[in-house]
């Protein structure tokens, strides 16, 4: 009879037995004898972390510098060497929309104040507009049914700037304007009164038969005049990029796969997405944290930085698709034409979108 040698440990994991002088498990990996503490629990984190980590900053140099390296060697099959592609844009993504978030912050509340202002100038505009003082022949206008058989009036000058801010303030009391297609006049006076959403709904123009498209525009656009804050619509749009950006990073992979359709499947083209949306991400989180730390930061630099992408961009399809300058050149320019055809639209969308549900 075959007995179990007594120096045996059964793994917690995958319930294989070895030696008990043996530190981790030699069928799953796991470390014998791990009892859960504290201690292990954020160690195994942070050496979790550190390890992608530590690929990471390899893979960050050739990224930056050598346009399409890192997704010919991942080809090659040299994956374990650098960060594998998906995992290199998500870190970067979670890094880039963590800075942005503070930015974004920073934009909204400048955006409410800048709307805000812009409301009061209109105001003081529009009431200027209305409380001009009068001519000689406004004056006679005003003035015609006071007068009997067209006899002339004899007032001192005191006398006519007392009539003729009595005729401004009866005339500005009457004063009404339009704005975005709605009498804003009546709105105030609504908004002033206390009337319900669905009383101004009718001012503005809604008809009772209106969609909810419709009603739901009109909703927001009466939320957007009541407070004057844009600063939750921009901070809307701009948590809906990252959503985007994981629709729009596919399509890019198509366009290429249209260019090239000859150099591989589908996912080799993705391949080469991910780096370069990598790469696009980190470009961005450098132009955003410089932003951010120097709010003077020189519009020209930023210019320049993002004209320098395209560059890399078109070095990068040439490296990984081998084929020469000036085909690589113009597939390049087609590659982000078509790219910006696509995300312009996109791009309208998200901000209605943002609009409609902030």
């Amino acid at each position: 009879m075959l007995i179990m040698p007594t120096n045996q440990y059964t793994c917690k994991n995958c319930e294989k037995s070895f030696d008990v002088t043996y530190k981790f498990c030699p069928y799953c990996g796991q470390k014998s004898k791990d009892e859960l503490t504290l201690g292990i629990l954020f160690s195994n984190t942070i050496s979790n972390y550190f390890s992608v980590d530590a690929r990471f900053f390899k893979s960050f140099i050739p990224l930056m510098t050598r346009p399409g390296y890192l997704a010919k060697r991942f080809l090659e099959g040299k994956r374990l060497l650098y960060l594998h592609p998906a995992q290199m844009y998500l870190f970067i993504s979670v890094v880039l929309f963590f800075l942005f978030s503070f930015i974004a912050n920073k934009q909204a509340t400048l955006f409410d104040a800048s709307i805000k202002k812009d409301f009061e100038r209109a105001k003081v505009v529009m009431d200027s507009m209305y409380q001009k003082p009068l001519d000689s022949v406004q004056f006679k206008k005003y003035m015609a049914p006071y007068i009997k058989n067209n006899e002339d009036l004899e007032l001192t000058n005191a006398e006519i700037k007392s009539l003729d801010s009595i005729i401004k303030t009866s005339s500005s009391s009457k004063r009404s304007y339009n704005f975005a297609g709605f009498n804003q006049t009546e709105v105030d006076s609504l908004l002033r009164v206390g009337a319900s959403d669905q009383v101004i709904y009718k001012h503005m123009g809604l008809d009772d038969d209106a969609g909810y498209l419709k009603r739901k525009f009109y909703e927001q656009f009466l939320k957007f005049y009541k407070y004057k804050s844009g600063g939750s619509i921009l901070k809307r749009f701009y948590d809906t990029i990252p959503i985007a950006m994981f629709f729009l990073l596919p399509i890019f992979a198509l366009l290429l796969k249209l260019m090239y359709f000859r150099k591989g499947a589908y996912a080799y083209h993705l391949v080469f997405s991910f780096y370069f949306f990598a790469y696009l991400f980190t470009v961005f989180s450098i132009l955003v944290a410089c932003n951010f730390i120097w709010s003077n930061f020189p519009v020209w630099i930023t210019v320049l930085t993002m004209l320098s992408t395209f560059i890399y961009l078109f070095i990068g399809l040439k490296r990984f698709y081998e084929q020469g300058w000036f085909i690589s050149f113009v597939k390049s320019n087609v590659i982000v034409l078509s790219f910006f055809t696509i995300l312009i639209p996109i791009t309208l969308f998200l901000a209605f979108f943002a609009f409609l549900y902030y």
